[in-house]
């Protein structure tokens, strides 16, 4: 009972976690994976807040000195796959903002150019149809000689 107020404030810190993350569920970002290893983190967190001896004894069977120290090794741990969670997914972001400036740029920029030269899409269409005939390669001039004689 002495450490009553802590256990319910760890305990409820823990279960406003889970239902904070319950409810982005629906959300395509939060892959199967994530779910499960969220919902063993809260269990095993409540169990750690209600029974910390536990954690001591499997503390001392890994060879940890003592259980807070075990929690602190696999707090930093989840800190950096976290990080690097974080870290991939922005460069993901990044990458596909890119792409999608890219493609606006030019979408934009072909837009301009055909609203300015007032021609749109059929007429450049016919312009090219119109160069690719006047490309056809053109009969090479006979020598001076042959033309002489």
């Amino acid at each position: 009972m002495k450490y009553f107020w802590i256990q319910l404030l760890l305990i409820a810190g823990s279960v406003s976690m889970a239902l904070m993350f319950i409810r982005t569920w629906g959300q395509a970002k939060n892959r199967a994976w994530k779910r499960i290893a969220f919902s063993v983190f809260v269990i095993v967190n409540v169990y750690a807040v209600l029974r910390p001896t536990d954690v001591t004894w499997v503390a001392h069977q890994l060879g940890v000195g003592r259980g807070t120290d075990l929690v602190l090794y696999v707090m930093v741990l989840a800190m950096g796959f976290l990080t690097l969670n974080t870290f991939l997914r922005f460069r993901s972001l990044e990458k596909k903002l890119t792409d999608l400036a890219r493609t606006v740029a030019l979408a934009e920029g072909s837009r301009h150019n055909d609203a300015r030269l007032g021609a749109g899409p059929a007429v450049v269409a016919e312009v090219k149809v119109e160069v690719e005939v006047d490309v056809e390669p053109k009969p090479e001039p006979a020598d001076s000689d042959s033309v002489k004689a």
